[in-house]
């Protein structure tokens, strides 16, 4: 079945927004990775999300894939922090951060500070 125009639009303008993401953050050189292996190529997702134009398009383009039934959305720490808080910015819906670990929480309440 043939695309309709509105779908080849939003087709050619996922390309452009793809081709921008890996003119910004695909690296090419030696690097050592996390697990010791070496690679030519590296995706740096912090110069796309560092990039405050580049990061707001993207996030209008997922916010456009969201179900409706969405009530919130979720950003690993750190690297999907700036992009779910542009999401929350675009959708108007609320964020949550969601850490690798659980954050140690004080055993003692703190006391309210006196409002002298």
């Amino acid at each position: 079945m043939p695309d309709s125009p509105g779908m080849s639009a939003s087709r050619s303008d996922g390309h452009r927004l793809a081709s921008r993401i890996y003119e910004r953050a695909h690296l090419t050189g030696s690097f050592v990775l996390r697990s010791g292996a070496t690679s030519s190529e590296y995706f740096d997702k912090y110069l796309f999300e560092s990039d405050p134009r580049l990061l707001h398009e993207i996030a209008q383009a997922l916010v456009e894939l969201l179900p409706e039934q969405v009530d919130a959305l979720a950003g690993l720490e750190l690297g999907g922090v700036p992009l779910a808080t542009v999401c929350s910015q675009v959708s108007g819906l609320p964020t949550l951060f969601v850490r690798k670990q659980a954050k140690r929480v004080p055993r003692e309440p703190r006391s309210p500070r006196s409002s002298a």
